[in-house]
């Protein structure tokens, strides 16, 4: 009886035990399933417009297969090229279909460019398009694009800036020593805030190649201020990096940089 009684409890036991790391396989699975979903915005514009036409901006939201109905944010930010300072913001209407759009029109001809703004899911992202507007030249702006062009040569490696960051934040990017398609290539950036190594930001890669495709990349932080990661690039060609920088003090920072693998 006393036999008996302890084979019975003994495959309780494993039952429970095998219940248990099922549960935990199956929390393990979703987990992961999480962390490979990512939040993708598909930015339409159209190519060529007249001036004072109305042009509609749409951006469809995902996040992995699903249709993001909810979004936290979705705004389209717009200037003319060389004059991101003097930006204009317009709320997009949700279409509550996963689609988000604003209609806005341009008073003059110029090459305008602007952003999707898009919070969902915890996550930020904000993809680039640009918009030719009449002849695409506007002479109203032409010495103040001048300027900026001869500024950016004086300062060096500042060409890279864009638009005004927190005040006494810097960025700087290194180098790769190696740009090799197939190869690792390590991309690392330096943080500072007033002075000191900024520690403790979510710094991320959004990575856009030639054919439009967009890769977002997370870094890790190797010493106070410092975020590396290392990425391999499957094509030659030019890529556009916008690295995200922000922290739970509500600082969101952006740089953009080009980058030739061979």
């Amino acid at each position: 009886m006393k036999k008996i009684t302890y084979i019975l409890l003994l495959s309780l036991f494993l039952l429970v035990a095998l219940a248990a790391c099922g549960n935990e396989e199956d929390n393990e699975k979703s987990e992961k399933e999480e962390e490979l979903k990512t939040l993708d915005v598909v930015f339409d514009v159209p190519e060529k417009a007249a001036v004072g036409e109305s042009v509609e901006l749409k951006a469809t939201v995902t996040y992995g297969d699903e249709k993001v109905v909810d979004a936290d944010e979705v705004e389209f930010e717009y200037w003319l090229q060389g004059n991101e300072d003097d930006s204009i913001t317009v709320e997009a209407n949700n279409n509550e279909d996963g689609t988000y759009t604003a209609e806005v029109s341009f008073d003059a001809d110029g090459i305008y460019e602007m952003y999707a703004h898009t919070t969902a899911r915890e996550l930020h992202t904000m993809p680039k398009k640009s918009i030719t507007i009449g002849e695409g030249v506007n002479t109203e702006h032409d010495a103040a694009d001048h300027e900026h062009e001869s500024e950016g040569h004086e300062h060096g490696s500042e060409d890279h800036e864009h638009g005004h960051h927190a005040e006494g934040f810097k960025m700087e990017f290194i180098e790769p020593a190696s740009t090799k398609v197939n190869s690792d290539t390590e991309l690392s950036v330096h943080l500072h805030l007033d002075g000191k190594p900024l520690e403790g930001a979510q710094v991320r890669y959004e990575i856009l190649s030639d054919d439009e495709t967009t890769e977002w990349v997370s870094t890790v932080e190797v010493n106070p201020g410092e975020y590396t990661v290392n990425h391999t690039f499957t094509k030659a060609g030019t890529y556009h990096m916008t690295v995200h920088v922000e922290n739970d003090e509500g600082l969101h920072e952006h740089e953009e940089y080009e980058l030739e693998i061979k």
